[in-house]
C-alpha cells in the first residue's frame, strides 16, 4: 500500500509475479458451488431449481458417494489381503496345495487352448525325517524355508512354486518340455552344494528326489499330480537301491 501526501492511501499495483500467483491459485481452486453445479448438471437439475435445500441435498449425496467409494477401496484391499493369506502356505512364502492345484488347472487350460507345453515337477526331500528327529522341528522348518527360497531362485517369475504337504514341493513350469525341466532339476544339487543350508554353524546335507510329467490335455490336476508323484517315488527308490549297493 502506498501513502499519498494527504495521508490517504491507495493500493499498489500488483507485480507480475503476484499476478501470476493469483491467477495460478484461482485456476487450481474448485469451489464447492462449482462441484454442486457440476453434480446438478449430471443429475439433470436445471440451474433455476438449485435452491439452498437442493444444494444441501446434493452436498450430502456427494459426501455419501465418496464415503461409499472409500469403503469399496478398503474392502477391496482387505479381500486382496485375505486372498493372499488363503493362497500362501502357513510356514513358507510359496503357494499352499489348494492354490497350487488351482494354478495347475489354469496352466492346463492354457495348454489346451493355445497348444503350448508345460511341465509339472514333484519334489520330495530325502532323509528329511532325520533332521526333525536329530535336530528338532525348528531346524526342520528352517530347512523347508531354505529349500523353498532356493526353488524360487531357480525358476522364472512366471513359474509357480508350491508346497504340496510335509517335505513335498511342486513346480509348474510354463512353456517347458519335460526334458528341459529335467535339466533344471539336475542343476539343483550343485546349487545346494554352492549354497549349503547352515543351521547353528553346521552345514546340513540336502538332497531331493523328483518326478517330472508333462501337463497334458485330458487329465485333471489331481491325475497329473498323481502321475508326477509316482515318477518321484520311482526315482527315490532307485536312489535308495544305489545307496544299499
Amino acid at each position: 500500500m502506498k501513502i499519498e501526501p494527504g495521508g490517504q492511501s491507495r493500493p499498489t499495483r500488483a507485480t507480475g509475479e503476484s499476478r501470476k500467483s493469483v491467477t495460478k491459485n484461482s485456476a487450481s481452486y474448485t469451489s464447492p458451488a462449482r462441484d454442486i453445479n457440476d453434480s446438478a448438471s449430471v443429475l439433470g437439475i436445471p440451474e433455476n431449481e438449485l435452491t439452498p435445500r437442493v444444494q444441501e441435498a446434493i452436498t450430502t449425496l456427494m459426501t455419501e458417494v465418496e464415503s461409499l467409494r472409500q469403503s469399496i477401496r478398503d474392502l477391496t484391499r482387505r479381500l486382496n489381503d485375505a486372498e493372499l493369506v488363503a493362497d500362501q502356505d502357513p510356514l513358507l512364502p510359496i503357494y499352499n496345495r489348494r492354490a497350487f492345484v488351482r494354478e495347475l488347472a489354469r496352466v492346463k487350460a492354457s495348454v489346451e487352448r493355445y497348444q503350448t507345453e508345460a511341465s509339472l515337477v514333484y519334489i520330495d526331500l530325502n532323509q528329511f525325517k532325520s533332521v526333525n528327529d536329530s535336530l528338532g522341528h525348528e531346524a526342520g522348518d528352517y530347512v523347508l524355508s531354505q529349500v523353498a527360497l532356493r526353488l524360487k531362485e531357480s525358476v522364472r517369475d512366471t513359474d509357480i512354486v508350491g508346497r504340496l504337504g510335509g517335505d513335498e514341493f511342486g513346480l509348474i513350469l510354463s512353456r517347458t518340455k519335460p526334458q528341459d525341466a529335467r535339466h533344471l532339476i539336475d542343476r539343483l544339487p550343485k546349487l545346494f552344494a554352492e549354497k549349503p543350508i547352515i543351521w547353528k554353524g553346521a552345514s546340513l546335507p540336502t538332497s531331493l528326489s523328483s518326478g517330472i510329467v508333462p501337463i497334458s490335455a485330458g487329465e485333471n490336476p489331481e491325475q497329473t499330480l498323481t502321475a508326477a508323484d509316482t515318477e518321484m517315488y520311482k526315482e527315490k527308490h532307485k536312489g535308495e537301491n544305489r545307496s544299499e549297493a
